[in-house]
């Protein structure tokens, strides 16, 4: 779908369609739960990506999985997403201070407007060089399948192909970030405050800041948690850009003003900064939000062929190792900036 077209009126899904597909990333969320579970260390989602990757790759998946792989990625994704919602306190964010919020604010803003700018320059589509910014300056595949979800994708590669590039990169800056941490005499918390402003995925976060020491870990989780957070203002901006795009049609619909995803991630916020939600739920809420996500992040590996990467070319490749060190600087200035 290109940029300036509107989406067509949807349809409530058949569950005879999407059976199939959803029993199948079921089948892989367990899998991924029990290889989680023996290597904790690895984010379940990045064990879920390459599943679907592998499954894909060995052997084609049959047609009729199809309605049931779109609507994991997609619902389920939704679902999911709000329901990191409950992760986020207001109140740990708040006490992070003035300086490191407008630190995360500038990691996010600059990240998109920089890698939107080296995209653009690089002759890359408009869609796909968001999905590379957001999921790179926000929280990773949750971020770029979020951003799918209110503009979509103008090819159907553009999603796998960022998502790829995020386990890549993501990953690669796990020892990353330590080893210059180190070099740069970082002290625990600047360290631990630069990881979790600079690498993308929550997961990927904790497993580089767990090797920093002291403190390193929990101020690492709550910049990027702040992070997360942006999500629904970014969210909230692209659909009032796809809202005027879509015009006044009567036979489009006009995206929400705000998509229902992110005011339900909003709510889960409030309630979870109110301490309204018992710590049981809490722990039972995690486990299903990693469950969901885990499903959406299989069925979104699936779209990531080998004979796909090939196509798009090396320019989102140069693009994505560009957009890691824009961020990473962007967040070392601004930490080194906010200690002082």
């Amino acid at each position: 779908m290109r940029e300036g077209t509107a989406r067509p009126l949807r349809r409530a899904p058949n569950p005879v369609a999407v059976g199939p597909g959803v029993a199948l990333c079921a089948i892989a969320t367990a899998g991924t739960l029990a290889i989680n579970h023996w290597l904790p260390t690895v984010s379940p989602l990045l064990i879920a990506i390459v599943l679907g990757a592998v499954a894909a790759n060995v052997a084609p998946l049959p047609r009729w999985l199809r309605p049931g792989l779109q609507f994991s990625a997609k619902r389920l994704l939704r679902i999911g997403v709000a329901m990191l919602g409950l992760q986020l306190v207001l109140g740990d964010i708040l006490r992070l201070g003035y300086g490191v919020i407008i630190v995360v604010v500038a990691i996010v803003g600059l990240g998109i407007g920089g890698t939107m700018f080296v995209g653009r320059l690089l002759g890359l589509s408009w869609t796909q060089r968001l999905l590379i910014a957001c999921g790179f300056s926000i929280c990773g595949a949750a971020a770029v399948a979020a951003v799918d979800g209110v503009i979509q994708a103008e090819d159907d590669e553009d999603v796998p192909t960022a998502i790829a590039l995020v386990v890549i990169c993501g990953t690669l800056m796990i020892p990353l970030v330590p080893a210059l941490a180190h070099a740069l005499r970082l002290s625990d918390l600047a360290a631990g405050a630069w990881a979790g402003g600079s690498i993308h995925e929550v997961a990927q976060v904790v497993a580089a800041a767990a090797t920093m020491g002291g403190g390193a870990l929990g101020v690492a989780v709550v910049v990027k948690l702040a992070r997360v957070l942006m999500l629904a203002p970014v969210m909230a901006v692209l659909s009032v850009r796809q809202r005027r795009i879509a015009g006044t049609g009567t036979d489009i619909k006009r995206p929400p003003l705000v998509p229902l995803f992110v005011v339900a991630f909003m709510v889960c916020v409030a309630l979870r900064s109110a301490g309204v939600v018992p710590t049981h739920a809490l722990q039972y809420a995690k486990v299903v939000q990693v469950a969901l996500l885990s499903a959406a992040m299989f069925a979104l590996g699936t779209g990531v062929h080998a004979s796909v990467l090939k196509k798009v070319g090396p320019r989102p490749f140069v693009l994505a190792i560009v957009s890691t060190g824009w961020i990473a600087s962007v967040a070392l200035t601004g930490v080194v900036l906010a200690s002082r």
